[in-house]
C-alpha cells in the first residue's frame, strides 16, 4: 500500500466521528421528532438525513447507496420519510442539528481560529474529491457551502466520508459480495461481533445464506470464520477501498494534511468523551488494520 492509500485511511479514522456525530446526538434526534419523524428507533432520521441530498430518492435509489442494509429495511422507511418532511426541510434540519450538536459538544473551540483553519483545510481536501460513479458525494458537494466554519468542517467531513464509502461499494462489487455477504465476511475476520449488524435488517435466513454462498466460494468455514482465502479477499476490498479514497489527499498534499490531523485531534475529546458514538463500530476502525 503506498503512502497516500495510507494516509486516506488515517484520515478516515480523523474525520469519521467528526460526521457520524450526526446519526447519535439528542439534538439531531429532537430536530427529526419536530419534522414529525418517529424517534423511537433511529432509522427513519438515518435514511431521511442520509439520503435527503439525493433529493426525493426511492427505495432501489436508496438501497443502491445504502448497500449494506437489507432492501426491505430501506423500503420500510424510503420514500415513506419524504411524506413526513420534504428533502429540502430535512437538510435544512440536518444542519440545525449539527449546529447544535456542535456548538454544545465543542462550546469554546467553535470560535477557536484552529477549528477555521481546520475546516478550510478539509473543505480544500472534500472539492478535490472526484464524483464519476459517487452518487452520495456528488450530492453533497452539489448542496452550497455553510458560511459557519464548524458546519463547513462537518460538510467536509462529510463529503469525504461519503465518497470514501462510494469507493467501498465499488471495491465490494470488485470482490462480488453483495450486501448481506459484505456483513457477513466483515464479520468472520473479527471486524465487528454479528449482533452488531442486527440493525442492517437481514434476517437470520439471509445472513445464513450468505454464509453458506461464501462458504461455497471458500470465503469462510463451517463454523462462519474467514479462512486465508476469505481474509485475503476482504485485504483486497480493504486496500481497493484505501486506494480509491486517495485522490483528495494526494492532492491536498501530506504536509497539510498533516495540519489537518493535528488540528482535527482536540475536536474528537469532547466527542468522544460525549459517548455518543457506539462502542462497537460496524465500520472496523478499531480492528481492521491496513493491508499491507
Amino acid at each position: 500500500m503506498d503512502e497516500m492509500s495510507r494516509l486516506a485511511r488515517r484520515m478516515w479514522h480523523q474525520l469519521e466521528p467528526l460526521h457520524a456525530v450526526l446519526y447519535f446526538s439528542p439534538e439531531a434526534l429532537q430536530e427529526a421528532a419536530a419534522l414529525g419523524y418517529d424517534v423511537e428507533s433511529r432509522w427513519p432520521s438515518y435514511f431521511a438525513y442520509r439520503t435527503a441530498p439525493l433529493g426525493r430518492a426511492g427505495t432501489r435509489l436508496a438501497t443502491a447507496a445504502c448497500y449494506s442494509f437489507s432492501p426491505a429495511t430501506v423500503a420500510a422507511h424510503v420514500p415513506a420519510v419524504w411524506t413526513v418532511a420534504a428533502p429540502e426541510r430535512v437538510l435544512e434540519a440536518r444542519m440545525t442539528a449539527v449546529d447544535r450538536t456542535y456548538r454544545g459538544l465543542l462550546g469554546d473551540l467553535i470560535a477557536g481560529p484552529e477549528l477555521r483553519e481546520a475546516a478550510e483545510l478539509a473543505r480544500r481536501a472534500a472539492e478535490g474529491a472526484g464524483v464519476e460513479g459517487r452518487a452520495l458525494t456528488a450530492a453533497n458537494l452539489d448542496l452550497p457551502w455553510a458560511d459557519e466554519p464548524h458546519l463547513v468542517l462537518w460538510q467536509a467531513a462529510t463529503v469525504l466520508r461519503e465518497h470514501r464509502g462510494d469507493g467501498h461499494l465499488a471495491a465490494l462489487l470488485a470482490a462480488e459480495l453483495d450486501g448481506c455477504e459484505a456483513l457477513v465476511s466483515f464479520a468472520a475476520i473479527g471486524a465487528a461481533p454479528v449482533e452488531s449488524f442486527a440493525g442492517r435488517g437481514w434476517s437470520a435466513a439471509e445472513w445464513d445464506a450468505a454464509r453458506e454462498r461464501l462458504a461455497a466460494r471458500g470465503l469462510v468455514d463451517a463454523g462462519g470464520q474467514a479462512t486465508e482465502r476469505g481474509r485475503a479477499l476482504r485485504d483486497q476490498v480493504e486496500r481497493m477501498t484505501d486506494e480509491l479514497a486517495a485522490e483528495p489527499w494526494r492532492l491536498l498534499g501530506q504536509e497539510r494534511a498533516d495540519r489537518l490531523a493535528r488540528l482535527g485531534g482536540p475536536l474528537l475529546g469532547p466527542i468522544f468523551e460525549a459517548g455518543l458514538l457506539p462502542m462497537t463500530s460496524t465500520l472496523g476502525i478499531a480492528t481492521v488494520k491496513a493491508p499491507d
